[in-house]
């Protein structure tokens, strides 16, 4: 008897799920419908500051696999179609096909929820208006780009200073606007302590970004046309042709809600280690949509990244193909670049571990990514989170150049191995002197953390 599988959302966890159950069970076996609401599938969300920047010429280099590539495989996939209600009881789902306007009811034996996330948008007046933009699909990529050929002036304002609002600035940078960051924490990048955000703050001024920290944006005010023309904070206004929101996003789980199903503290859906929804067999969940546990600090985190989503997707597929795999957690790591200057981060911050309850210490390192004599070389800055008498790592923030950025990869299986920093000094890393010093820049960090962490005991 062939089983239906739905799944709501057709971007990286929705398509993976579709994708891996398809190469475990034919169409005879397991009929996949899946509904998406825009109008592309299995993209890059992360690639759109570059294609706004100019970075990346075509739009479709961003598209992983069509529709018409999926619909080959046999994935009953429907474009802009909604989901508008989940009936759990009943096991059916209600879309709306956003060209043709019907509704149809539609039965499922398993269902598979990858609505992704949602940019957020202050409640704060104008903040709808025309030329106010946030940044989260391609069909928003589409319409920046649209707004910034339109129009004639070359002021942009960048709310919020995360990964997606500091590509962004760079992007409009690239693109000849003059650009002011509306920052209401102490320093940009809040997913770093504020003395590594204040090396970012350093770069970015450096390229003529306007970075106004501890503000908020209380209004955008328009013009006769219902157009951006500037925005205020509490005590100023600042002109704007474009407003681009990178104030984070918040996970898409508006339909779950409205169906019962169980939600964290973050919003996100909760599941269990197969990515089921807790409490409901068939019941899947992925992606940018669910909340995920931090192995560092024992706590659930919605952390909105293509790597996690993808490796959702593959779980989710497997399992409902009848095979067995788990996601047992994350660490956190991401990476970014605000010019030349490379950004990664893994693990705890200061405020995270107090927030777990553990007593830290903390070491700050100045290195450089290659021999000192080597040509090309360029200083980084390493800090190290250790937690105190154990000496377990808890955290490492990186702020560099070429060659910066992908170190962070040593410190995520440290922490997915929960490696002590002492033990970290022995790791067998490479060296020539083209890619590194004798001492890595992250071993020192770690010495000097098995150091504190010796006279703290």
């Amino acid at each position: 008897m062939t089983e239906r599988l739905v799944i709501i959302g057709g971007d990286a966890a929705g398509m993976s799920a579709a994708s891996q159950a398809r190469r475990m069970k034919t169409a005879e076996e397991l009929e996949i419908i899946v509904f998406e609401r825009g109008h592309f599938t299995s993209f890059s969300a992360c690639g759109i500051p570059y294609w706004v920047g100019g970075d990346v010429t075509d739009r479709d280099e961003l598209i992983a696999r069509t529709p018409e590539e999926h619909r080959s495989r046999e994935i009953d996939l429907r474009m802009r179609v909604e989901v508008l209600e989940i009936d759990v009881p009943g096991r059916r789902v209600r879309a709306r096909d956003l060209e043709a306007g019907t509704e149809t009811w539609v039965d499922y034996d398993k269902l598979v929820i990858a609505t992704g996330a949602t940019p957020i948008r202050p409640p704060i007046p104008g903040i709808d208006a025309s030329g106010v933009h946030g940044v989260q699909t391609l069909d928003d990529g589409q319409a920046l780009i649209e707004t910034l050929e339109s129009t004639g002036g070359r002021r942009a304002v960048v709310v919020g200073a995360g990964y997606i609002g500091v590509e962004m600035a760079e992007a409009l940078i690239n693109r000849g606007y003059e650009v002011t960051m509306i920052n209401r924490g102490q320093q940009p990048m809040a997913t770093l302590d504020p003395d590594m955000g204040a090396l970012i703050r350093k770069a970015m001024d450096g390229m003529g970004i306007r970075v106004l920290c501890d503000a908020e944006l209380t209004e955008v005010l328009l013009d006769a046309d219902g157009r951006v023309r500037a925005v205020t904070t509490a005590d100023a206004e600042f002109p704007a042709d474009v407003v681009v929101l990178g104030i984070g996003v918040r996970p898409a789980t508006e339909l779950a809600r409205a169906a019962g199903l169980p939600l964290g503290l973050h919003d996100g859906l909760l599941t269990d280690l197969s990515m089921r929804v807790r409490g409901h067999e068939n019941i899947w969940a992925g992606g940018d949509c669910v909340e995920v546990l931090d192995l560092v600090s024992g706590t659930e985190r919605h952390i909105a990244l293509g790597t996690h989503a993808n490796k959702h997707g593959q779980i989710i597929g497997a399992n409902i193909g009848g095979g067995y795999a788990t996601f047992p957690g994350v660490v956190g790591t991401a990476v970014s670049k605000v010019c030349d200057l490379e950004v990664a981060r893994t693990g705890l911050r200061e405020r995270d571990a107090h927030a777990a309850g553990l007593q830290f210490l903390t070491v700050t390192i100045e290195s450089t990514s290659r021999s000192g004599y080597f040509p090309g070389t360029a200083p980084m800055t390493v800090k190290m989170l250790a937690e105190r008498r154990t000496g377990r790592l808890l955290g490492v923030q990186l702020v560099g150049r070429e060659g910066a950025a992908k170190r962070i990869d040593i410190a995520a299986v440290a922490l997915t191995a929960r490696m002590t920093v002492d033990q970290m000094i022995a790791l067998d890393l490479g060296y020539a002197p083209p890619f590194s010093p004798v001492w890595d820049p992250i071993l020192v960090a770690a010495r000097k953390a098995a150091i504190a962490v010796e006279r703290n005991r």
